[in-house]
């Protein structure tokens, strides 16, 4: 953390050190020694809050709660997002580099202390971004993956959203809103959905629901599934080029056509062109509507099985179930 000058040198450099090579000047009156990395994003967000008098909010406070997909980078996965700080309406802070001012009003409570930073509580951050958002689909994302550290839930965000009169981008968040799910675990799954449900082919698309064969045993877990048709759907990332997986996603295309269920994948590749996704959608359900036959699966839970579908019963597992069954969420204890 950023520390003032101490005549005695205990807390902070002298004003003699501060002159030296070892401190470096991160504000006005703010000190850091030389040799801590200022691009580390945990650093830049320390630095960019110090001595403003406002909060980190947006973006870089859920990056502080340690919130799997906002890593404070731009959608080319190197250049830095400037640092989001809330200093309410009544405040004038010098813009620096690296630092956006946000001059919101802020409601009580909504600033939180933690590990010594002050940041907005997750569904003022949340609603932060999802404003300056500009299109839907990155509005939805943006809630979505809030959803996947159970930082927000829906209904507390519609509730917050209530809230906010005539602030800009609300309209867009309201749009979002119905549209956000809770289960969704990474943002090419919430693309590959926008476009599913845009094409009008499914009456219901749940994500990540757990498929079970007639006797309890769990078979897959796909990212979207439509189970009225019989339809489901898979993100194809570049991690997926690799032998051993793609043999492993042969193994799994078969283990669904054997269960009575049809699965399209959606490649990597298709954020560029997304109508060949949208046509080896059509060609699924072209063969979903041609098979007979009992099916071989279900959705109902068997007794052994822990249902994490939702925020609210993902909040609800002790410790040891979140453990066991949230390995994807490796968050401190605390936060949970």
């Amino acid at each position: 953390m950023p520390v003032r000058i101490d005549p005695e040198g205990v807390v902070g450099p002298t004003v003699g050190q501060a002159r030296g090579r070892r401190w470096r000047r991160v504000g006005k009156g703010l000190y850091v020694p030389a040799d801590v990395d200022p691009t580390t994003t945990f650093q830049r967000i320390v630095e960019a809050v110090a001595g403003s008098g406002g909060a980190v909010t947006g973006w870089a406070a859920l990056h502080w709660l340690y919130a799997t997909w906002f890593d404070g980078l731009e959608g080319d996965g190197r250049t830095p997002m400037p640092v989001p700080i809330a200093i309410h309406d009544r405040r004038r802070v010098r813009p620096r580099p690296g630092v956006r001012l946000s001059e919101d009003w802020l409601f009580d409570g909504e600033v939180i202390v933690v590990d010594g930073v002050p940041i907005t509580i997750p569904v003022r951050s949340v609603s932060y971004e999802v404003r300056r958002a500009r299109t839907l689909p990155r509005a939805v994302r943006i809630i979505d993956m809030a959803a996947f550290d159970d930082l927000i839930d829906l209904a507390s965000l519609e509730a917050y959203a209530d809230r906010l009169v005539a602030r800009g981008g609300v309209r867009l968040l309201k749009r979002a809103l119905p549209v956000a799910r809770e289960n969704a675990w990474s943002p090419p799954e919430v693309d590959m959905r926008l476009e599913w449900e845009g094409t009008g082919l499914a009456e219901t698309l749940l994500c990540n629901p757990a498929v079970f064969d007639l006797s309890g045993q769990h078979l897959f877990t796909p990212d979207l599934f439509d189970p009225v048709h019989g339809v489901a759907g898979e993100y194809n990332g570049a991690v997926h080029d690799g032998v051993p997986v793609r043999r492993r996603d042969l193994d799994r295309e078969e283990l669904y056509r054997r269960s009575g269920i049809e699965v399209v994948w959606m490649m990597s590749t298709d954020n560029r062109d997304v109508s060949r996704f949208i046509q080896r959608l059509h060609a699924g359900y072209g063969r979903a509507a041609g098979r007979h036959g009992d099916r071989g699966w279900t959705l109902e839970h068997p007794g052994w099985w822990v249902d994490t579908s939702t925020v609210a019963l993902r909040r609800a597992l002790s410790p040891e179930l979140r453990e066991r069954w949230l390995r994807r969420q490796q968050r401190p204890s605390y936060l949970t």
